[in-house]
């Protein structure tokens, strides 16, 4: 499945894509169980299939098989129901498909080429630092560029989310605990970062996390090596790699990850960039005002995100 969040007269749900459509996956639940006969229908439906992707990532495998049962149910019986099941994705507005994770949790210097770009050695354990969720714009949002700095970066991350609580998972088990796998533009301040030795700063500024434009489930996606991942801006292309050269796959990062902390239904984990990014570049180069930045990898889609001078408020 393709899960989404998409907002509509104000609210926002989350969905799966159908096509051209959306169909409401709360809803959809909902509807089954009124015609059912389910007593409190409405409470059930917020506890097993919440509107919210966090807390639907919560119910785990238990929610995740009761909504492809509701969507069975939805798509046979058409649109004569009582709740807007079905949308068109022209009449919604896509966003990040998680909005408020609890953590995401990038990783650093995860791929060979842009390791040797940026003049370092092959890590012996993974490089790892935060964003936060103020970062989170979606697939339809602008980049917001804040004069702050000069030196807007690009950084095309292949990233998944976890589905289940996760504490000592090793690396047999780790794909078990992976609800799914997106694309997030890890959009970086270079001046902000380098000005002291930690990078934080220069991660965490306001609107730099576009993320999406859907989360694809992992029993579609077994393996999370061997994907192809492009960015171009302004369809020039800039980076360009594979998963399968990631220094830390995937299960590897999950066993590590969870030896450090829980990790819990929801959170985000960037796997890291390829070579390429404007800083690594002679002579170096930055995002300006207007510039389009395109993400795509295979099986996942395409995130695409314009950049727009913003000033602060």
């Amino acid at each position: 499945m393709k899960l989404v969040s998409f907002s509509y007269e104000g609210n926002t749900r989350i969905g799966m894509i159908n096509g051209e459509q959306v169909i409401d996956l709360n809803y959809a639940y909902r509807t089954m169980l009124e015609a059912e006969g389910v007593i409190r229908s409405v409470q059930v439906a917020e506890a097993f299939v919440p509107a919210n992707m966090v807390e639907f990532l919560q119910g785990g495998e238990q929610s995740m098989e009761l909504v492809k049962k509701a969507i069975d149910y939805a798509q046979k019986h058409g649109y004569a129901m009582k709740y807007k099941v079905f949308h068109r994705i022209s009449e919604v507005k896509i966003e990040a498909p998680v909005r408020n994770p609890g953590k995401i949790i990038c990783v650093g210097h995860n791929y060979r080429e842009h390791i040797l770009e940026m003049g370092r050695g092959l890590p012996d354990f993974p490089v790892v630092f935060a964003k936060f969720g103020n970062t989170i714009v979606g697939p339809q949002d602008d980049i917001p560029f804040y004069p702050v700095s000069e030196q807007l970066d690009y950084e095309a991350e292949f990233a998944f989310v976890i589905g289940k609580r996760a504490r000592n998972v090793s690396q047999a088990d780790a794909l078990q605990y992976v609800a799914g796998y997106t694309i997030v533009n890890d959009v970086t301040y270079r001046d902000i970062q380098r000005r002291t030795i930690q990078w934080l700063q220069g991660k965490t500024v306001e609107g730099s996390a576009p993320m999406g434009p859907w989360l694809v489930t992992a029993d579609e996606l077994l393996d999370p090596a061997g994907l192809e991942i492009v960015l171009t801006v302004n369809g020039e292309q800039r980076q360009r790699s594979n998963t399968a050269n990631l220094v830390f796959s995937v299960p590897y990062l999950v066993e590590f990850l969870s030896n450090l902390m829980t990790l819990e239904p929801g959170d985000v984990i960037l796997t890291g960039t390829p070579g390429g990014v404007g800083v690594a570049r002679e002579p170096e180069v930055f995002l300006k005002d207007g510039d389009v930045v395109r993400i795509e990898i295979d099986r996942i889609g395409m995130l695409e995100n314009t950049v727009k001078k913003t000033e602060c408020v």
